[in-house]
């Protein structure tokens, strides 16, 4: 029998996050640094990376990244993106070789802008376009996931550790004002290309520690909204309901985060009867919307980042804060590596956010 401290159980799973609140931008390095500090939270079949800023020349347009699993669906993908889409610039992500990251798909960047005449007609604006054209590309074209579809920011995954799949995709040559990282531990989905995390959705990104247990009815609930989940593990729909509540039905990020992890009714009970009566109305109408389970997340966005814990707190999460910057990790020690003497370190309650906004998106600043 193994002694104590011998073995080691983690509770699956690393995430990490590092933000520069004025916008500068910075290399992959640290967070690469950051998150293989952590590298026994995974095993080997998923790690990733979401950076925010890093296509200045091509700010205006919408990077997709797809993986592909051979080039007849590749060449489908594409006349399916030429229909839709004025194509700016395309090519293969650069990659360096890696010999721990093996069977890769085929890895493709466009950059496009949604065919104005297709909008119009068909009354919505751009970034409801090309969330349609993303969710119908991963649902009706076998073989070809869009992994990434944000403006000035990128998703990188794949199977392998992470800081293997940070070398692979040459993250250090890379700048960004924002990153966040995870290592997978898969346990109920399979570890393979289009299920490692982050997942996105337009400049939404989630990584995501734990398991939910309200999948089901959380996945239900979005694919009522033109959604579908394709992606073969639980994370993927807590983007989804972010776009949803946010960007589709113009919620405030602090109301979303009310009904994602919503309050227990014995506290609500102890609130002023305003606030009583607002969270009283959130449940009702979006009660499907509630995520149980234990989690810890990441979420990017253009504005910032937010990282939050399930209701009580069942995996853990750190935050710290020096100068300008924002670290959020699973570990205290994934932040020091990279931050020797943070003037701030915390660990916030569950269902208590930490915000770290871009300074020009806080009081007075771009709404």
């Amino acid at each position: 029998m193994a002694k104590e401290g011998e073995l080691r159980i983690p509770a699956g799973c690393a995430i990490s996050g590092i933000i520069d609140k004025k916008g500068n931008r910075f290399s992959g390095q640290d967070i690469m640094k950051s998150i293989a500090l952590m590298h026994d939270r995974s095993n080997g079949l998923g790690g990733g990376f979401a950076a925010y800023g890093i296509y200045p020349q091509y700010k205006d347009l919408f990077a997709l990244h797809i993986f592909y699993d051979d080039l007849n669906i590749k060449m489908k993908t594409e006349e399916f993106l030429a229909r839709h889409f004025d194509i700016e610039s395309a090519g293969n992500i650069p990659t360096r070789q890696v010999p721990a990251v093996k069977n890769k798909p085929l890895i493709w960047r466009y950059f496009v802008h949604p065919r104005t005449y297709m909008v119009k007609e068909g009354f919505m604006d751009e970034k409801e376009f090309t969330a349609r054209c993303v969710i119908r590309i991963n649902k009706e074209y076998t073989g070809a996931y869009v992994f990434s579809s944000g403006k000035n920011m990128g998703a990188f995954k794949g199977v392998g550790y992470p800081e293997d799949i940070g070398e692979f995709f040459m993250l250090d040559t890379y700048e960004a004002y924002m990153w966040t990282a995870h290592g997978r531990f898969p346990t109920n989905t399979p570890g393979w290309w289009g299920g490692a995390h982050p997942f996105t959705m337009l400049n939404w990104s989630v990584v995501h520690n734990g398991e939910i247990s309200s999948y089901d009815a959380n996945r239900r609930f979005v694919e009522m909204f033109g959604y579908k989940c394709t992606l073969q593990t639980d994370t993927e729909v807590i983007t989804y309901l972010f776009d949803l509540l946010i960007r589709k039905h113009g919620l405030t990020m602090e109301k979303a985060i009310k009904i994602m992890v919503a309050p227990f009714w014995d506290e609500i009970e102890r609130m002023n009867k305003d606030l009583q009566n607002e969270l009283k109305s959130l449940r009702a109408v979006y009660s499907s919307a509630l995520i149980n389970g234990p989690f810890s997340i990441i979420l990017g966005y253009e504005k910032g980042l937010i990282a939050l814990n399930d209701r009580i707190k069942l995996r853990s999460l750190v935050a710290a804060e020096k100068g300008d910057r924002t670290y959020v990790a699973s570990e205290e020690s994934a932040i020091r590596i990279i931050c020797a003497d943070p003037e701030k370190v915390w660990s916030p309650r569950g269902g208590e956010p930490v915000v770290a906004l871009l300074e020009e998106y806080l009081q007075g600043g771009k709404k």
